[in-house]
């Protein structure tokens, strides 16, 4: 696909609108070097099909990326798309095979626990609300789809970073990217240890802990590679969900979590030794 060079004037002044029209032509064409076949690519790869200097290239790259609509993989430094364009377009949605899938696992989930059940997918640091069914109470706690969660106490957040290395956790919760209110040292290893026990049993609780009137539980989706994908959560108020109740909760969270990953073929990671 062939870039377009910048617009000038007849006495050389780059012309406002022209080059305002360039830019956002070049970012659109940069968006669609990627597909399904060659979901990442590296800024070398994507210059050559825009017909643009990889200096460029590479400050569209950073552009989109701080608006969350490419991700960098931090081992093979490739670029891909980026959760930020789904949370921008609604329709896509659709598209995610994980969101069909958990659909009407979630309207019965929901139906169960008489609380609000969701669908999470993670873009590297954060956990982005993809579905929802809310509570059928009058009282019940919610979200607009593409919401973003980044506390380190929330529950989805907890599962998705429970399977990550521990040194990958400990970069993400110092540098801020997941934000961990008072966490030093000692608090960073007690949470590293929490982790290892959310994956152990498979959910995450937040009783009360990002706001004193929410209990959120949520379990693990995995794909055919054993891979975690998703997130299942039911989402409730605490009045309602007494420390009794909670393991209830938890493994009926869990259990649908697994519908889930059946109705993608996914498959629980076998435990290690």
């Amino acid at each position: 696909m062939a870039g377009n060079t910048t617009e000038e004037s007849p006495d050389g002044a780059a012309n406002g609108s022209g080059r305002g029209m360039t830019v956002l032509r070049n970012g659109i064409g940069v968006l669609r070097t990627f597909s399904v076949d060659e979901p990442e690519l590296g800024v070398t790869e994507i210059a050559a099909r825009v017909g643009l200097h990889k200096s460029t290239v590479s400050r569209i790259l950073a552009t989109l990326e701080q608006d969350g609509l490419v991700e960098r993989d931090p081992s093979s430094r490739r670029f891909r798309l980026g959760l930020g364009v789904i949370a921008m377009a609604g329709p896509l949605l659709a598209d995610l095979d994980v969101r069909r899938a958990a659909y009407p696992v979630l309207q019965e989930l929901s139906h169960r626990t008489g609380e609000t059940a969701a669908l999470l997918v993670w873009n590297g640091a954060e956990a982005v609300c993809v579905e929802q069914v809310a509570s059928r109470h009058e009282v019940k706690h919610s979200t607009p789809l593409g919401t973003r969660y980044r506390t380190a106490a929330s529950s989805s957040v907890q599962v998705f970073l429970s399977e990550l290395p521990p040194e990958r956790v400990r970069a993400l919760l110092e540098s801020g990217a997941v934000a961990h209110p008072g966490y030093g040292d000692a608090a960073l290893d007690a949470y590293l240890a929490r982790l290892a026990e959310t994956a152990e049993r498979g959910y995450a609780v937040n009783y009360g802990e990002t706001s004193l009137e929410e209990v959120g539980v949520a379990a693990p989706v995995f794909d055919h590679r054993g891979e975690t994908v998703a997130s299942v959560l039911v989402s409730a108020p605490r009045f309602r969900v007494s420390a009794e109740h909670l393991t209830l909760v938890a493994d009926t969270v869990r259990e649908a979590a697994d519908q889930v990953t059946a109705r993608l073929g996914g498959r629980r990671p076998a435990p290690t030794a």
